[in-house]
């Protein structure tokens, strides 16, 4: 289970109890179900470790994004670095699993700058550290500043750098990548995402949630209304929430089992080919378009499945424009 999106730790625990308990009431659990919440680290929201812990909750994953001041000033964050690690410390004391996250690629990082961040970040992480490059995106105040030319991002070879020290420093300390952004110690791999990974089914609920569901045979992909006052009317009116259920067809399925599963360093394998899509990986890809990337260096097929290489994960998305249609 997973409370993200948004900030699910300003509600009160009792709440997130109240909500464990009806999903108790409609699945079975598991002993040792994971129940991830979402957390910043301001210390509002820290102050409710304890309470989010007895109701329940037993992996916290927070977004600190960075360890230096001006860099939390710059990404737009409502705490500062010591507010970080007050609430990385109270959270190693409530919880047995947590996960933080942190932001590369900002402008004028520097690899020197990134080594000491990651020196310092392994000092504070449990089994699990999440590292995104930053990425501009269409419509965002970022995407503005960069047009404005208010500054840019490291150029592409030092993007590339930085990503490399990540992958190097953190598989030296034990965390190395399970998945493109993520990294644990064996074991401490997030369940909830694998689950998105390696193509398997989980329930969206809440506003703009989407959903992946196998039923009778077929799959079908959910969204709940984005808008939480149309979301609570419709349930309020004995609806699901739900704006939108659409069947997947066999495309729209081995695209997203490709483009989900190439992200972790396993792959997919050819059993999940097999259960999705009763199917071999050759059947289903363009043969031409597979073996030139297999011979580029970026892809791997073999008797256990299709893998993108560490120099395919790296450039994954031109590896996908360059394998699906």
């Amino acid at each position: 289970m997973f409370f993200g999106g948004g900030t699910p730790s300003l509600m009160d625990p009792a709440t997130v109890g109240a909500v464990l308990e009806r999903i108790a009431r409609h699945w079975p659990l598991a002993g040792d179900v994971e129940v991830t919440l979402e957390a910043n680290p301001g210390s509002v929201e820290a102050a409710r470790f304890a309470g989010l812990a007895a109701a329940g909750v037993n992996r916290v994953s927070l977004g600190v994004q960075a360890l230096d001041d001006a860099a939390l000033r710059f990404l737009g964050r409502g705490h500062d670095s010591a507010e970080a690690r007050a609430a990385l410390a109270l959270a190693a004391r409530h919880f047995a699993r947590r996960s933080f996250d942190l932001i590369y690629g900002r402008p004028g990082h520097t690899v020197a700058a990134w080594e000491r961040e990651l020196a310092d970040a392994l000092i504070l992480a449990g089994d699990h550290l999440s590292v995104y490059q930053l990425t501009i995106e269409p419509g965002t105040a970022f995407h503005a500043a960069v047009a404005r030319g208010d500054w840019t991002l490291p150029d592409e070879d030092t993007q590339a750098a930085l990503y490399e020290a990540t992958q190097h420093r953190l598989d030296a300390a034990g965390l190395p990548a399970y998945e493109i952004s993520n990294h644990a110690r064996p074991g401490g791999e997030c369940r909830h995402n694998l689950v998105y990974w390696r193509g398997g089914d989980y329930v969206g609920v809440g506003p703009g949630a989407h959903g992946r569901l196998t039923l009778d045979g077929g799959r079908l992909a959910t969204r709940q209304h984005k808008v939480p006052e149309t979301w609570l009317a419709a349930l309020a009116a004995g609806a699901d929430g739900m704006a939108e259920t659409l069947p997947l067809g066999a495309t729209e399925r081995r695209d997203e089992l490709v483009m989900m599963g190439l992200r972790l360093s396993a792959g997919v394998p050819r059993a999940v080919f097999r259960r999705e899509l009763d199917a071999e990986p050759e059947t289903l890809l363009d043969g031409a378009r597979l073996d030139r990337l297999r011979a580029g260096g970026f892809l791997e097929l073999d008797a256990a499945g299709l893998r993108a290489t560490a120099a395919g994960r790296q450039r994954l998305n031109a590896v996908l424009a360059a394998l699906l249609d």
